[in-house]
């Protein structure tokens, strides 16, 4: 049993990812009506297209998605998905975007690593050799890999959103110190770098400058690239990587429902036929 809590307690402090979420009260992600959201919700494949462009141009910079292939954008439910193309491998608007990039890989004869064109059943490539440099890239902290980074966060899409579009001038009175930002939605604890009146303002610092701007990134649909567009669109790309197969599970749960709804219905009328003159 005491190891039991151990553990358990062991996970909630990972959970929490170290110092850059410590005690402190941030403001409330703000909420925001995703069409993903809920038991009947479902991904807008335009929006989850144009967040992986917003991925790719502005966070693969600096962010990992190391749980994603590219022939996943290409499965069933995907953002590039072609019934045409059942096996996404096969896909060639994935064999396009795969293209595109470079990714490491072993020379067979020489044994020296190359870099070459990837394909479908590459995974993502990092950004980074190691931990090191993007430590060293990124003034001593590491960006967190983004694969699930919607589900490992409380608040979910709401707060990658609100974190994203929340960054402002830090108030009168904070000291903000070389290589960090102020955010009213990162947690954190700013008492110590309060020196204005009445108690400290509401969120934290946070490492990374605004990543996005207006016009940052151009939509091939034609979609106005405002910050807030930006920021949603990535963030529902991100949660779709962050569980490819959640339209599939939510259709199987709701003809798994009906199943059961209707499976009731025939116990209820067997029980009142087999039972109908037996006294009980």
């Amino acid at each position: 049993m005491l190891r039991k809590s151990i553990a358990l307690a062991a996970l909630g402090l990972a959970l929490i990812s170290g110092p850059a979420l410590a005690a402190g009260e941030p403001k409330e992600p703000r909420s925001v009506a995703w069409s993903f959201a809920g038991p009947f919700g479902k991904f807008d494949a335009a929006q989850v297209q144009r967040g992986y462009k917003v991925y790719r141009e502005v966070c693969a910079a600096c962010h990992s998605m190391n749980l994603m292939f590219f022939r996943n954008l290409g499965q069933k439910h995907g953002p590039f998905y072609d019934p045409k193309y059942p096996n996404p491998n096969d896909n060639p608007y994935v064999k396009s975007l795969a293209k595109d990039i470079q990714v490491n890989d072993i020379d067979s004869e020489t044994g020296d690593t190359i870099q070459r064109a990837a394909l479908p059943a590459d995974k993502f490539p990092l950004p980074f050799p190691n931990e090191a440099a993007a430590r060293a890239s990124n003034g001593g902290a590491a960006p967190p890999d983004l694969s699930v980074i919607t589900k490992s966060r409380e608040g979910g899409p709401d707060y990658i959103y609100s974190l994203l579009t929340g960054y402002v001038n830090a108030p009168a009175g904070l000291t903000v110190g070389p290589g960090q930002y102020y955010n009213p939605y990162m947690p954190g604890d700013l008492k110590s770098y309060w020196t204005g009146k009445g108690e400290a303002p509401k969120g934290g610092f946070i490492a990374m400058a605004p990543p996005l701007a207006a016009d940052k990134v151009t939509f091939d649909d034609g979609t106005k690239s405002t910050v807030d567009q930006q920021a949603r669109d990535v963030v529902a790309f991100m949660t779709w990587a962050s569980e490819p197969k959640q339209t599939e599970r939510k259709q199987f749960g709701l003809g798994a429902m009906i199943y059961l709804f209707i499976f009731t219905l025939l116990l209820w009328f067997s029980y009142k036929r087999v039972w109908r003159n037996i006294a009980h």
